[in-house]
Parts: C-alpha cells; structure tokens; sequence
C-alpha cells in the first residue's frame, strides 16, 4: 500500500496538471476561458466572424468593429470568458517598458494617411498609444507620430504599433543646442530662420509647436543646458559652445534674423545701419565681459578691445591679440636715396560706444588694421623719409614722432578710434652709411686726442729739461765716487776670478783621471763576456745541427729497411706461386679487408679438362683460408 506521505506528493505534483487539462480541455474548450497573467497583455486575433462585418475596409490591418482579423482592443490582466479556441487566437505580450533616461518613439502600421507635406503623424488622445481602438477612431495616423512615451511601463498593442527606444537629449553646461525643426509652416521670404513661438516646453510638444504656427527649419530659438524628451524625428540638435566675452573686450553682435530696425547711427554715420536689440543688424548696445547663449547660425559676435590695443610694425615681435601678426617692418627711402628699415607702434582705444559703429563701418578688428592703421602708417613714414636725409631724420626723431602722433590721431578720428601715442623704434640705416658716418666720427675725435698729446708732450719736454739741469750736479759727484768704487771691486773680483779658476782645474784633472779608469775597466769587463756569449751560442747551434743530421740518417734507414723487407717479400712470394696467383691473392686479400660478400662462399671450381684445374683447386681453398685468417685476426682485434 501506498504511505500517506507518497499519496501527499501524489497530490500536490498532481493537482497543477489537473488543473492544466482541466483549463485546456473544459474550460478553454468549451466556456472560452482565458486567462491573461498580471505582467502581460493578450492580443487577440479573431479567425472568423459568425455574424456581422466579415472583412475589414480596404487599406486597413486593425479591426475596431469586431472584424475578422488583429484586433485594436487588447485584454489587460484578467479572467475573460467566451474566447473560443476556434474562433480567437490570444498571444500574450509583456508590458512595453521604456527605461530611465530613454523616450519611446511610436510608428503606427495603420490609420489614416498623412497630411500632404507632413512626415508626423499628429498627436490624438490614446492614452499614450494604449487605446488602439482610440487611436484608430479619433484620426490618428499611419506612420511616425509626433508623439513619444516617457519612461514607464505601457500595454501597448504591437500589432498596431512599434515602439523604438531612443536616448535623450542632453546639453551640458556652457554648450548651447541649435534646433531644426522637420515639421511646420514653410520659412518666410527672406528670413533664415524661424520666429520663436511659445508654449511648446523647448520643443518637446511638437503639436503645440505647430498648432502655434511654427516654422520648419533652422530656429531662432535654442535650449540651454539640460535634459530634454526630443522627438529625434522632429528636431536635430546640434551643440555649440557658449559665446564668451573676456575682460576688456566687448561683443558687437551682428543679427541676420529679426525685424528692419530703425537706424540709429544718425545722419552723419553712412557706413551702415546700427539698430537695437532683436533688430537685423549691429546691434547698438554691445554685450559686456560674460558667457551668452548666442546662436551662432543666425548671429555673430566680433569682440572689440576696449581697453589700449598695441600694434607693432615690427618683424620679431606681435601682441598676444595677434592682430598685427602681419605686420612688418617698415621700409623707407630717404631724399638722398639710402633704404632704411623702420619699427614702429601704435598705440589705440575704441571706447565702448564707439565699437558698433567700427564693426559697421569694417566688419572686424583685423579689417580696420589692414584698411586703415597699416596702410595710414606705412604711408606717412614712407613720406616723411622722403623729405629728409638719412642723418636729418635720425638726429630729429623726437620731432618727427611727434608729428606722427598727431596726423594718425587725426586721421583714426574719421573711423570713430582714438590714437593714444605713435612710437618710433629701431632705426636701421644702411650699413655702408653707418660705417662711413663711424668712420669720420672716429677720425674727428683722433685728431682732438693728437691735438691733447702734442700738448702734453711738449708741457712734458719742458719739464723734463729743467729737472735734468737742476740734477746734474748731483750727478757729477756720483761719477767720481762711482769710478773709484768701480775699480776696487774690479780688483776683487779679479782675485776672485783666479782662484776660482785654479780650483776648477784642479777639480777638473781629478775627475777626469778617475773617468778614464772606469772607463777602461767598463771595456774590459764587457770584451770578456761578449766572447763568453759567442762561443756558448756556436756550441748550441753545432750540437743542434748534429742532432738534426743523426735523426734524418736514423729515419732514412728505417725507410729504406722497410721498403728493402717488403720488396723481398713480395719477391718470394712472386716465385712461389707465380706471378698472377700472387695479383689474385693481393686482391682477394683486399677484398677480406674490405669484407666484400664473394658468391658462391663454398664452391670451388676443381675438375675440368684443362691443365690448371686442380692447380686451381688447391688455389681456392688456399685463398678461402686466408681470408678466414683475416676475418679471424679482424674479430680479435
């Protein structure tokens, strides 16, 4: 018998498949039972209709009104009745899930057809995509929707309805996003832009945006830093970086969107239009030190230094603005036709009001140093040059610096620029002039020094002259007094002088008789040992020679004892068995040495008719028993 505890297993494994075939026989069958889990949704497809719409309008793939085919109303978790296997056929799908930090983007395989010119659907009220039958009956449209799904979890029918995920839209910090719309009101005539419409949350309300009359295309309006539910079929962002305006510049903004603005230059500027703010065109008031959030498709920021701007014409040297950096030395030619080189700088200030009217008149900074200031300059100091020498021109420098200030600061007056100071720098001369200047300069200042030496010696001479007549007394008396003085000590180094020679030579004759000694005894010492040496090496080399000559004999004689026992040999062997025997006996002995296979091993020719034939005979087993000998003596060594 079964124990208690088998029939509780019994009934617990089988209790669930119980229940299965209940649900798929009894009740699936024959009461249409379905069941859609808590995490999923059933899509259901009608096979056939009993009675009522057969098939459903042309071009559409949704039944809304009980048609045969996909059905637009899906079934949420639940209990349903009257779902015959026959007659439905229910597909469960999971929940359409869009994670954080993603949006869903809806293409709908049915609807209406798109509005002529339009690539979006319009949004309609769905539930966010989950009322098919909604959708359907309310005008919604076949193909991308302007619509998306935020993150969140939805029961979406994907039979309607394919949901792609997508990221979105993030702007970082100090970064400005330019839009383009797909969707709108064609651009006006003559403008690049579209106007700024409002209440469509930075372009993520498409529908708001065209029901308030948005323009497709580039937009005047951007969003800033942030995260944003873009529709990527709508809009395209493209990032910029902020516009920023450093300390000591300001921005003169040039607009290429907005209304014809009143000009506000007046009469006596007619070097273009400056308007207000949100005009097209400069800008009157410009933009202060800071970070903007400039559209930089439709505008345009040319900063203007305003505090004193320096410009070097000047080949090795250039301010960190880098506006004169194709600047250069200046060349001039001087009346008496010498080239020189010529470094100057210039010194400016555009003040703050006046930077509109500059950016109107020139375009940018670099515009108004090629335009003006270069060719202002140049031109001045090339004429100048022109009415004075080179020497002239160098020797009056500060005049004409200052002549210089004062016609460029007139002249930069008309461009609205004030000229703060004009400096002149290096000033190169020709070489060939410079040395020829150095030259005299050397030779003028040569003649005043000789002038000052000739002076000075004769102021010497006379000097010297009255100084040796007062002395010359005093010179007399050291004569004398020197003379006496003299010949004593002349005396005493005679004295001297001869008994240091006897000394010398004394000394001399010693040393010399005691050289000539050692000398002879050196000499004979080394006769005696050089001998020695000769007669040691001649006995070396007899006894070598004749150690050589006794070797050569000894070894002669073995050779020839040798070679004299082996031709006896060979002599007696010749005539003991005859010439050819002993030839075959050589061979055969060769042949042993090489232990060369000879065949037959045992077979020897010793009948026959001939004369030779037991001759032959007895030669063969005399050859077979030298040959084992061999072998014999081989294998014992």
């Amino acid at each position: 018998m079964e124990t208690p505890e088998v029939i509780k297993w019994s009934l617990i494994i089988g209790l669930p498949i119980i229940a299965l075939l209940l649900y798929k026989v009894i009740l699936r069958i024959f009461f249409g039972v379905v069941i859609v889990p808590e995490d999923k949704i059933g899509l259901v497809t009608k096979k056939f209709v009993l009675v009522g719409k057969q098939g459903l309008p042309e071009g559409r793939i949704i039944a809304t009104e009980g048609e045969a085919g996909f059905q637009a109303q899906t079934l949420p978790p639940g209990l349903y009745f009257g779902k015959w296997i026959w007659q439905y056929d229910i597909t469960f799908q999971s929940f359409t899930i869009i994670p954080t930090g993603q949006l869903g983007l809806i293409l709908a395989k049915d609807g209406a057809e798109l509005e002529t010119g339009s690539i979006l659907g319009r949004k309609v009220d769905c539930d966010s995509f989950q009322d098919a039958v909604a959708f359907l009956k309310n005008g919604g449209r076949k193909g991308r929707q302007t619509a998306i799904i935020a993150p969140g979890s939805y029961r979406i029918n994907t039979f309607l309805f394919t949901v792609e995920m997508t990221e979105m839209a993030s702007i970082p910090d100090n970064a400005v996003g330019i839009v383009t719309t797909q969707e709108g009101k064609p651009l006006e005539e003559g403008q690049i832009a579209g106007k700024i419409v409002n209440g469509h949350n930075k372009f993520q309300d498409v529908d708001t945006f065209m029901n308030n009359g948005g323009y497709k295309g580039l937009q005047e309006q951007v969003i800033l830093a942030g995260t944003y539910f873009l529709n990527p079929w709508f809009t395209k962002v493209e990032m910029v970086n902020m516009t920023e305006i450093a300390i000591g510049y300001v921005g003169v903004v040039i607009s290429y969107v907005g209304t014809e603005g009143t000009d506000l230059s007046g009469i006596e500027f007619k070097h273009g239009n400056i308007v207000a703010k949100e005009s097209k065109g400069v800008w009157a008031d410009p933009l202060g030190p800071g970070k903007y959030p400039i559209n930089t498709f439709i505008m345009k920021v040319e900063l203007v230094p305003t505090t004193n701007l320096v410009l070097n014409w000047a080949n090795a040297r250039s301010e960190s603005h880098q506006l004169d950096k194709h600047l250069s030395t200046i060349t001039v030619r001087s009346k008496d036709g010498f080239p020189f080189n010529l470094d100057v700088s210039q010194i400016i200030h555009i003040p703050t009001t006046e930077a509109p009217k500059v950016i109107a008149r020139f375009g940018n900074m670099n515009n108004l140093v090629s335009q003006v200031l270069e060719p202002t300059i140049g031109n001045y100091f090339r004429n100048s040059a022109q009415d004075s020498d080179v020497i002239a021109f160098l020797s009056t420098r500060k005049e004409r610096q200052e002549s210089a200030r004062m016609h460029i600061n007139r002249v930069l007056d008309q461009y609205n620029v004030n000229g703060v100071d004009t400096l002149i720098g290096d000033i190169a001369p020709p070489e060939s002039l410079m040395k020829t200047l150095t030259d005299r300069k050397i030779a003028e200042e040569q003649k005043v020094t000789y002038e000052t030496e000739m002076k000075a010696q004769e102021t010497r001479q006379a000097y010297e002259k009255e100084t040796a007549i007062a002395d010359i007394q005093k010179e007399i008396v050291k004569a004398d007094q020197g003379v006496i003085i003299a010949e004593r000590i002349a005396d005493a180094f005679v004295k001297k002088a001869t008994g240091e020679a006897n000394s010398v030579r004394l000394q001399s004759t010693a040393e010399a008789d005691r050289l000539r000694l050692l000398a002879n005894g050196d000499a004979e010492r080394i006769r005696v040992l050089a001998k020695a040496n000769a007669e040691q090496i001649e006995l070396l080399a007899r006894a070598n020679a004749e150690q050589i000559t006794l070797t050569g004999i000894a070894e002669a004689g073995r050779i020839l004892a040798i070679g004299k026992s082996n031709a006896e040999s060979y002599k007696l062997s010749v005539e003991a068995m005859g010439g050819s025997n002993f030839t075959q006996l050589k061979v055969m002995e060769a042949i042993g040495a090489q232990n060369i296979k000879i065949m037959p091993d045992i077979l020897i020719g010793g009948g026959g008719d001939g004369a030779n034939g037991p001759i032959s005979g007895l030669l063969g087993l005399k050859l077979l028993e030298e040959i084992a000998k061999k072998k014999d003596n081989g294998q014992s060594k």
